[in-house]
């Protein structure tokens, strides 16, 4: 047994002596390493390292004396990075020369404080890249040589169009902040609905009078807003939680869902417009209430609740409405975000109100206005249903819905909405009109204008106001737009001047069902569309789009159709549209179970899992660019953004990048 214990205590004694030696040697490395990249006043891309020396150490230069020197430092570049340097690496700082007998009496240069390295980068101020190396340092320390090696990775960012440098996150922070204000200020919207607004007045004077001072009954108010926004935001925070950050994206996009939806839109539309009233169980609100009675701040919390249930009927739609919206963007904190907003949007007047309950006197009487509201927001659900119902067709390409029918449905719903407004047209439970208020007017002016707006549209005008809401250009039977693109191809095959050969193939797979825009000669299979980019040696524009992508059909209708945009995508690059909500069933051969143990089915899966798996992004539209081998020429996550001259700058930076790494 003692033989045990000293065996034992030796051993733990090397432990300890060994790990001490360890952290010794870390607190003591003579040489510590910072990496960055950064850019100057005019855009030019730079890594910098910086190399800070400690004690009596002296770290060697990376500048050779002579070819076969070998006291040196070295900073060399991963292959995939090799494309962006721009001439030589650049050495400063306080440089030392001197004849050392450890080194055998050969001259050394070296740093005893500091010294930075900057490497030039041949990276566009529009494009933005990721940079790897390995910096390989050796130093003298006395009669001892310390080395070591420090592997650095550090990303360039791109310059914004206001001179600001991009964080690499834009997509991501610019759908979640307007989302938020969209959302909020739609929260201030159905503040105004039958259903809330009569209870402003009610609720802050409850708090008012029934406090025993106005501090405590500012308090109570503002716990009464808050609760409010805790009602809307905690499901949903705790269904992203649960279900994961593309449980709400998958729900909003399935085609089965907004089949769903639209049925609901059409039901409560029907109950806007008077046919019958839709709440929640009366006993759900009856049991909220009791607690409500037992007063104190859960007394209050249960209140709010109250307010919510009771409320459903008109902010229900809403909120469907903006949590389909939110979810499609694929970003996974959009929709807790956007209920957040909503939920402040809703509870801010209660709050407002009790600091200012003059204010209270200036609010319009409950009345038949109220009605007005309400069966507008009527009119509005009948239209929101058509999109729903449009996002099912486009997936399972029935055709009931095409472009011109839809606007043709939306003109029809807007003239009607026009003459409800002015009177013409009268429900059941409306009173009579004695005469027509200025704000009906306005609203009714709005609502004509809107449908007049639309009658282009009925032959091929692009929209661009509500291209986002519109089903896809190619769904439209006459297209006077469509016309003219034909003629240019006409021009352009050499009808008359002769014929024009590609060693490409021609698109084969799902062009019976998907179509480009702008009669753009785009693939729709990923190994197809690489297979035509190797034949015309032309990189690959990855499109990722989906029918029920708003944002998409917006940057077609505002950026795409730019002439100098479609020419460069026409001409300088490969189009592949990936569209990761299409319904159709891949063959056999090509169904796969994913890594996360997903069986995949459908083309709209596959696009969807490549593009997760090989960008790390779920949200559409995206446009990636690759060349002949199915590398990034760019790591920019370019989405929508309606700056033409911008993407004019990233398509020509990536075709550089291109033509550069082909002639290398």
């Amino acid at each position: 047994m003692l033989k045990f214990y000293n065996s034992f205590f030796l051993l733990l004694g090397l432990f300890f002596s060994c790990n001490s030696n360890t952290i010794t040697a870390q607190e003591t490395k003579p040489v510590q390493f910072s990496f960055s990249a950064d850019r100057d006043a005019a855009g030019q891309a730079f890594v910098v390292i910086k190399a800070k020396v400690t004690g009596d150490a002296r770290l060697f230069s990376i500048t050779k004396k002579s070819a076969d020197d070998a006291f040196i430092s070295a900073v060399t570049f991963d292959s995939s990075s090799n494309r962006f340097l721009k001439d030589s690496l650049v050495e400063s700082g306080n440089v030392k020369t001197a004849i050392d007998s450890t080194t055998g009496g050969t001259e050394v240069r070296f740093f005893s404080d500091s010294v930075e390295w900057k490497q030039p980068l041949n990276i566009a101020s529009a494009d933005s890249g990721k940079i790897k190396g390995t910096v390989t340092w050796l130093a003298i320390k006395g009669n001892e040589f310390p080395s070591g090696e420090e592997s650095f990775a550090v990303k360039v960012k791109a310059v914004t169009a206001n001179g600001s440098i991009d964080t690499g996150d834009k997509i991501e922070e610019n759908s979640l902040w307007s989302n938020f204000w969209l959302c909020l200020i739609t929260g201030l919207i159905a503040v105004l609905t039958p259903c809330v607004f009569p209870l402003i007045p009610v609720t802050v004077s409850f708090f008012l009078k029934r406090s025993k001072s106005r501090a405590e009954g500012l308090r109570n108010a503002i716990w009464y807003s808050l609760s409010i926004i805790l009602i809307y935001t905690i499901p949903t925070l705790i269904l992203t939680l649960i279900f994961g950050d593309k449980a709400l994206y998958n729900i909003s996009t399935h085609p089965v869902s907004n089949l769903l939806f639209f049925a609901i839109f059409i039901i409560f539309a029907i109950s806007f417009f008077g046919a019958f009233d839709i709440t929640l169980p009366n006993s759900w609100a009856n049991k909220s209430d009791e607690k409500a009675s037992k007063g104190g701040l859960l007394g209050i919390f249960f209140m709010a609740l109250t307010l919510v249930i009771v409320s459903f009927s008109c902010t229900g739609p809403i909120v469907g409405t903006l949590l389909g919206q939110t979810s499609t963007q694929g970003v996974s904190m959009a929709p807790v975000l956007g209920m957040l907003g909503f939920g402040l949007g809703l509870a801010l007047p209660f709050s407002l109100f009790a600091f200012f309950p003059s204010m209270l006197k200036s609010l319009p009487k409950s009345g038949g206005w109220l009605n007005t509201v309400k069966v507008t927001f009527g009119f509005i659900e009948l239209a929101l249903a058509m999109k729903f119902l449009s996002n099912v067709d486009l997936a399972y390409h029935w055709r009931l819905l095409d472009r011109d029918v839809f606007l043709v449905v939306w003109i029809v719903i807007f003239v009607l909405l026009g003459f409800y407004l002015l009177g013409k047209l009268k429900f059941s439970h409306d009173s009579d009109l004695a005469y027509i208020s200025v704000p009906r007017l306005f609203f009714a002016i709005g609502s004509f204008c809107f449908a007049l707006y639309l009658f282009p549209g009925l032959w091929g005008a692009p929209l661009k106001g509500i291209g986002g809401w519109l089903p896809h250009m190619s769904t439209q039977d006459f297209n006077l737009q469509d016309i003219k693109y034909q003629l240019d191809d006409l021009k352009a095959s050499g009808v008359s001047s002769g014929t024009r050969k590609s060693g490409a193939q021609p698109p084969k797979k799902y062009t019976d069902k998907l179509h480009a825009p702008f009669r753009l000669p785009g693939y729709f299979d990923l190994d197809e569309g690489m297979a035509a980019a190797k034949a015309l040696n032309k990189p690959v524009m990855l499109d990722f789009t989906g029918h029920s992508c708003a944002n998409c059909r917006k940057m077609e209708a505002e950026v795409w159709s730019n002439p100098e945009v479609l020419r460069r995508i026409k001409e300088d690059f490969v189009l592949i549209s990936l569209y990761v909500d299409e319904s159709s069933e891949l063959p056999d051969s090509e169904q796969y179970t994913n890594k996360n143990g997903e069986e995949i089915t459908t083309l709209g899966e596959k696009n969807l899992d490549y593009e997760v798996t090989k960008f790390g992004f779920n949200a559409q539209p995206l446009y990636m660019f690759l060349d002949l081998d199915g590398k990034q020429l760019s790591e920019v996550k370019y989405g929508y953004d309606s700056n033409i001259e911008k993407f004019i700058a990233h398509l020509e930076t990536v075709k550089k990048a291109f033509a550069a790494k082909q002639g290398s």
